[in-house]
């Protein structure tokens, strides 16, 4: 025996769809455009800003765990201005207590 679904249902479901869809969208295009969880958002240059004003040591020592992400995002310099400004060091191998140059 085949079961119908009544018309109500399909169109709930349709809405449903519908409204799943635009949420997800809402919550993606807030992540990329650069939305800060405090609601302010982007910079009014267009640029985007990073969260921590650049460092202004020359340099930083590697601790242990450290990744060329985790020290960009302490310092504010981007990985790759770490990775051109240091060609030897192998940025899956970091070694505690190797000094990167990030000026």
């Amino acid at each position: 025996m085949e079961k119908r679904t009544s018309a109500f249902a399909r169109i709930f479901a349709a809405i449903a769809l519908i409204g799943a869809v635009v949420v997800i969208v809402i919550v993606v295009s807030g992540s990329l455009s650069g939305s800060d969880s405090d609601g302010k958002g982007k910079h009014g240059s267009g640029q985007a800003k990073t969260h921590r004003p650049k460092t202004k040591a020359a340099t930083y020592v590697v601790k242990s765990g450290d990744t060329l992400v985790s020290i960009a995002h302490r310092t504010g310099v981007p990985v790759a201005s770490i990775i051109a400004l240091n060609p030897e060091v192998d940025p899956q191998i970091l070694i505690a207590g190797e000094t990167l140059k990030l000026r």
